[in-house]
Formats: structure tokens, sequence, C-alpha cells
């Protein structure tokens, strides 16, 4: 436990740096992120990760969003619904403001030698070391799935996402820290044992607060908590209308005793920018019908200039495919660049 808290420690000092740093020097900077095409994002992708990737963007740094779309299969047996959930991806991350001009939108399988780079990874890791990364154990105990292959190497496949692309920051909540700490790693690794390829690349701790689904439980596509970023005001009501809140007409906000109730205030804060303990006052004894009109409001009036955004892209299916085309094509020159350098590291050019 001490060294794991010397670890977060060590890289939250490194984090804060890094945040510091940023406005002033973005040209140092690039980052890496992304999303399982799964299902379709919500609020919680959106405050939680979207509005940060753009601001990132807007600052100058050089963003690649990468559609995780092998990592589907890493706990799921089916490729269902799939080209659906990328083409609502790419039009959510456009209609929020994700520029494809500076910030290539690209798909896992359609960038090979991203891929490849797999295998000589996958020799500069222990399996005890693969087993012990917590996501992977949390993932196989969700999941209910025997440990696939793909699942255990996971961290390595992620490691390949950074580094194909010389990533050097990389947005992640704390319990992801160890998934960088592996990437880190493995490039050192490589450019010790090889020669020096790759940067060690860094963990930008999000500062933002957990984002509650609309029953006070995480915001997840599976326990149907989430307003979705298309959602039509209408259907946005209607699973507003539905949750739960409890019979206390006083509203305040308390997490640990009212989750349900604060989990509704949360939303209303984070789409006016106000804060639960002010929303709450101001409903008093409203009870949950006013608290539930207030949500509805807030959360409609936030997603009205993204609906209207988002719905000039769903007329022209055609432009999403050509983000989606152009970020790929982007980006397998720079996987093929940096296949090349692997190679030639590895005295593998015949």
């Amino acid at each position: 436990m001490a060294e794991y808290s010397d670890t977060f420690l060590a890289s939250k000092k490194r984090s804060d740096d890094i945040r510091a740093d940023l406005p002033n020097h973005p040209e140092k900077y690039t980052m890496l992120t992304g999303d399982r095409p799964t299902g379709r994002l919500h609020l919680g992708h959106y405050f939680g990760s979207i509005q940060h990737r753009v601001e990132y963007q807007n600052l100058g740094i050089q963003c690649y969003v990468l559609i995780a779309d092998y990592q589907v299969i890493t706990d799921r047996d089916t490729t269902e619904h799939i080209q659906d959930n990328v083409y609502n991806m790419v039009m959510d991350y456009l209609a929020a403001g994700i520029d494809p001009e500076k910030t290539p939108i690209f798909t896992h399988s359609a960038i090979p030698a991203l891929n490849q780079l797999m295998l000589p990874f996958l020799s500069l890791v222990s399996e005890s070391e693969l087993q012990r990364n917590p996501t992977v154990k949390a993932e196989q105990e969700a999941s209910g799935h025997a440990l696939t292959g793909l699942l255990l190497t996971y961290p390595v496949h992620q490691a390949c996402d950074i580094l194909f692309c010389k990533g050097n920051i990389v947005p992640v909540g704390k319990d992801q820290l160890p998934h960088i700490e592996q990437t880190r790693l493995i490039a050192r690794r490589f450019n010790d044992r090889y020669a020096p390829v790759f940067p060690e690349p860094d963990g930008i701790l999000s500062d933002a607060i957990e984002i509650p689904g609309l029953d006070g439980r995480k915001m997840s596509k599976s326990y149907g908590n989430s307003i979705m970023l298309g959602a039509t005001a209408e259907e946005a009501a209607k699973l507003i209308k539905k949750s739960k809140s409890d019979s206390d007409r006083n509203i305040t906000f308390d997490k640990e005793n009212r989750p349900e109730v604060s989990a509704l205030l949360t939303t209303a804060a984070l789409c006016s920018g106000r804060s639960e303990v002010e929303i709450a006052a101001e409903i008093g004894d409203g009870g949950a019908g006013m608290l539930k009109r207030i949500v509805t409001e807030s959360v409609n009036e936030f997603l009205a200039p993204h609906r209207e955004r988002r719905a000039q892209y769903e007329q022209d299916l055609d432009y999403v495919k050509d983000v989606l085309r152009e970020g790929n094509r982007r980006m397998n020159e720079i996987a093929n660049a940096t296949l090349d350098e692997v190679r030639e590291a590895m005295s593998m050019v015949y």
C-alpha cells in the first residue's frame, strides 16, 4: 500500500506540474484519449472527459481521439450495433466541439501498425504484471466471463494506443493510473533494450467531481441511469421523471444519506453552472416534483445547442464517414512511421 501511495503522489506531482504548464507550452504535449463504442455517449462522458478534450484542443495541444472498437470484445461476445455506435460517437464528438481538422478521430481496427506494436510490447511484460492490473481484475469480475487473452493484455493494447502516436499525456482518473504506469514501464524497457523511440507518458489527473447517474450510482449505460447526449427533450424528461427520489419534501444536498436526490441536484448543477446547495435551497419544500422539473429544464437547456448541431450531422452521414476516413488516414501515416522506427531499433529491416 505504501508503494502505491508513493507512486500516486509522484504521479500527482507530475500531473500538477504539467497542468500548470499546458497553457504556456501547449506545443510540448501530445494527448491520446478515447472511448469504447459500447453504446451512446451520455452526460457523464461529456462532463468527465469530452469537455476537457475540447479545452485541450483549443489550447493548441495536439490531441488524438481513439474510438477503441477492438476493445469492445475484451468483455463482450458480440459486435452487434458497433457500426451505429461508432457513427453516433463521431456525431457527439463533433457536436461537442471536437474539430477533426485539429483533432483526428480514428478507430483501432483501421490502424494495422498500431496493433502490430502488441507483439514487441508483449515481450516486455510478464504474466504476473498483467494479472496484477486492477482494471483487468475489475473488468473480469464485472463481465462474468473467463479471462480472455485480449482482456489480459488490455493494458498492453492501451500502451500501443498511447505510444504509437508518441503520446506524452493522457487524461485519466485515479483508478486508471496503473495503466499509465504500465505504459511508462513498457516505453522504458523498449528504450533500454533497443533504442530511445518512445516518451514515458504522464497521466493528467482530472479534478472533475464524480458524476452520478440519476439513481445515485455511477453513471453507466449498463445501469440505464444515464441521459444520452443524443436524447431528445422528451426522452430526457421521461427518464428524469422516472428517476428515484425519496419521501422527504424538503430538498437538501446530502450524498451519503440522500443519494438519489443528491444525484439529481448534481445533474442540475453541472448543466446550469450553479451549486447543488444553491439549487436545493431554491427548491426548499417544493419536493421531488419541483426538483425533477428544475433538473429537466437544466438538462434540456444545456443539451439544446448540442442537439441542434448533432441534428446537422445526423442528416449528413457521408460527412461523418469522411471525418472517420480522414482521421484513419492521418493516423495510419503516424502509425506506419512509428512502426518503421521500431523495426529499425530492433534490427528488423530487411
